[in-house]
């Protein structure tokens, strides 16, 4: 253990814990969740005051061009020559959604860069935190949207990206201090960054259950979206005789049935859920003439999520077929496993063990920025615990003591990782 790790002072709990609940104001809706949409007011907002906090405290804050918030030791601006070891997760939330997800990665990560800067700690590569931009598509359809560019992912980007009503994204960028046109700006090349780190709420209930306090995450689980329409013939719901039907809700039922056979009994994938059903004309005297559903399929092994998506597919057609009614696939959108770096796993198991928290290795079910990053850097994630496994809802929520003990691990894995005393 080197002079640094074992005199550091811990991180001011109360000064996170009091950030956490100042920001979870920012957004507040009248439904008593949080609502802050990646680019919209609430969100400008609070990266505003964020950025000019640690100003106050010291420290720079910038904006890049994807509209990512990079906040950082050096009054200089961020230089590329020097290794960054980055920090951080997202400041967006869904509609109606908790106070945790990702805005805590956030603040944990601001909280640790405090308190190396307040304690004159060196590190062996300057550490920078992120709040990236519009993680969760919720106005903006485009998901992941500052760590794709900061990686790299550019092509797969629109180049003029509109929110769900078909509005511009940017003005509302420009706003928030992006600027579209110069998204090349914002890329990082390989072997810019050292590594990333994220601490997270875990979302779900295993830690929990368990009574482990820090999930270490091995993989981040692929994802296989599927957008599958069945088609028959809308009629009368009185007056056509069964054998003259050709009825696509039976067929879409079947279809969801199967979806979830696939996974609980046949094990083909680690979980299968249809999230979203649109029957028309959705009249309750009519036969429909279409049912269209989204099937969300997510595993930690890409060949186990091709074979799963195939399987279904063949299960979709031999349905229609034997209802009478036409299936196809309208749209298909996929992520790939990431595996987490072993070596900064480690380093976030030996902070946890100093500090006498138990810990568990879990793969992370849900998508995060860590596992665009993985493209250019090495990756590590970990969790803390949800009280009753919910998330994305008002109720999320996790005890101080967990959300101040994920803070001391991150601390406890930079200095690991980091120190030059």
């Amino acid at each position: 253990m080197s002079a640094s790790l074992e005199t550091v002072t811990r991180i001011s709990a109360d000064r996170l814990l009091r950030r956490i609940k100042q920001y979870a104001e920012i957004g507040r809706d009248r439904r008593g969740g949080v609502t802050r949409p990646g680019f919209g007011e609430a969100d400008r907002e609070a990266r505003a005051r964020l950025a000019a906090e640690v100003r106050e405290d010291r420290l720079s804050a910038t904006v890049d061009a994807a509209g990512n918030l990079l906040i950082h030791r050096d009054d200089r601006s961020l230089s590329r020559d020097r290794p960054v070891l980055l920090l951080g997760s997202h400041f967006d939330t869904v509609v109606n959604g908790g106070a945790l997800d990702g805005a805590y990665g956030v603040l944990a990560a601001v909280e640790v860069l405090q308190t190396l800067t307040e304690s004159g700690i060196r590190t062996a590569h300057e550490v920078v935190v992120v709040a990236f931009a519009n993680e969760e598509g919720a106005l903006f359809p485009q998901p992941f949207w500052g760590s794709m560019a900061l990686a790299g992912r550019l092509a797969a980007l629109p180049s003029e990206p509109r929110d769900h009503a078909g509005n511009p994204l940017r003005e509302p960028l420009a706003m928030a201090g992006g600027d579209l046109s110069d998204l090349e700006s914002a890329v990082w090349p390989v072997g810019s960054l050292a590594g990333y780190l994220e601490v997270h709420v875990e979302q779900g209930p295993v830690l929990e259950q368990t009574g482990h306090r820090i999930g270490v995450v091995d993989v981040i689980s692929g994802r296989t979206v599927l957008t599958v329409e069945f088609t028959g013939t809308a009629a009368h719901a009185g007056t056509t005789p069964f054998e003259y039907r050709r009825d696509p809700v039976p067929a879409a039922a079947r279809a969801i049935a199967a979806a979830e056979h696939l996974s609980r009994v046949e094990r083909r994938c680690r979980v299968a859920t249809v999230g979203r059903v649109e029957v028309h004309p959705n009249s309750p005297n009519t036969i429909a003439d279409s049912v269209r559903i989204t099937v969300d399929l997510r595993d930690g092994e890409d060949h186990r999520l091709r074979q799963a998506e195939h399987a279904l597919l063949e299960a979709f057609e031999a349905i229609a077929a034997e209802s009478g009614v036409q299936v196809a696939l309208r749209s298909a959108t996929r992520s790939r496993p990431v595996r987490t770096d072993p070596a900064l796993c480690a380093a976030i198991t030996r902070g946890a063990d100093g500090l006498n928290l138990s810990t568990t290795t879990l793969p992370s079910g849900a998508g995060h920025d860590a596992q665009i990053i993985a493209d250019i850097a090495p990756v590590g994630m970990f969790f803390v615990p949800s009280i009753g496994g919910t998330s994305h809802v008002p109720t999320e929520d996790t005890l101080p003591g967990d959300l101040v003990a994920g803070a001391e691990v991150l601390l406890r894995t930079v200095l690991d990782l980091e120190s030059t005393d």
